[in-house]
C-alpha cells in the first residue's frame, strides 16, 4: 500500500485549489461586467441618467442662489439709501429746530425790551398826569378866586380839562 503523508495532502489541495480560484475570478469579472452591462442598457432605456439632473439641480441652485444674492444686494442698497434719506430729514429737521430756537430767544429778548419800554412810558405818562394834575390844581385856585368857580381835581378833572383843550391843540 501506498502510505499517503502529510505532503502529498498538502500538494493535492493546493492542486485542487489552483484551479478553483481562477474560475471564482471569472464568473466574479463575468458578474460585474453583467451589471455593468445592465445598469448601462437601463439607462439607455430609460433615458434616465442622474448625472445630468444632478448638473441642472446644480445650475438651478446656483441660479437661486445668484438671484437671491442680487435681491440681497438690492434690499441692502434700498435700506442704505432710506437710512441716508432719513439721516439728511433728520439734520435739516435739528437745522430748523435751531433756527426756530434762535427766532424765540430773539423774539423773547424783543418782548423783555418792549416791556420793559412800556413800563419806562407808563411811569412816564403817570409822572406826566401827576404834574399836569398838580398844575391844574395851581391854575384852579388861582383862577377860582377869580372867577369864583368850583374846583374840580382828580382824574375827572384831566379827563374835561383835556376835552377843552384838545381842540386847540391841533
Amino acid at each position: 500500500m501506498i502510505e499517503v503523508t502529510s505532503e502529498d495532502k498538502k500538494r493535492a489541495g493546493i492542486a485542487h485549489l489552483g484551479t478553483q480560484p481562477i474560475a471564482l475570478a471569472a464568473g466574479v469579472l463575468v458578474v460585474i461586467v453583467l451589471g455593468i452591462g445592465a445598469i448601462g442598457l437601463w439607462r439607455a432605456y430609460t433615458g434616465a441618467s442622474p448625472e445630468p439632473d444632478r448638473v441642472v439641480a446644480a445650475r438651478q441652485l446656483q441660479a437661486k442662489t445668484a438671484q437671491v444674492s442680487e435681491q440681497l444686494v438690492e434690499k441692502t442698497k434700498g435700506l442704505e439709501a432710506t437710512q441716508q434719506e432719513s439721516i439728511d430729514q433728520l439734520q435739516m429737521m435739528q437745522d430748523q429746530l435751531q433756527t426756530v430756537r434762535r427766532l424765540l430767544a430773539a423774539l423773547q429778548a424783543d418782548n423783555k425790551r418792549l416791556a420793559e419800554q412800556v413800563s419806562g412810558l407808563t411811569e412816564a405818562i403817570d409822572g406826566l398826569r401827576q404834574s399836569f394834575a398838580s398844575a391844574q390844581a395851581s391854575d384852579a385856585t388861582g383862577s377860582s378866586a377869580s372867577r369864583n368857580k368850583p374846583v374840580r381835581s382828580g382824574p375827572r378833572a384831566a379827563k374835561s380839562f383835556h376835552r377843552r383843550h384838545a381842540g386847540s391843540r391841533g
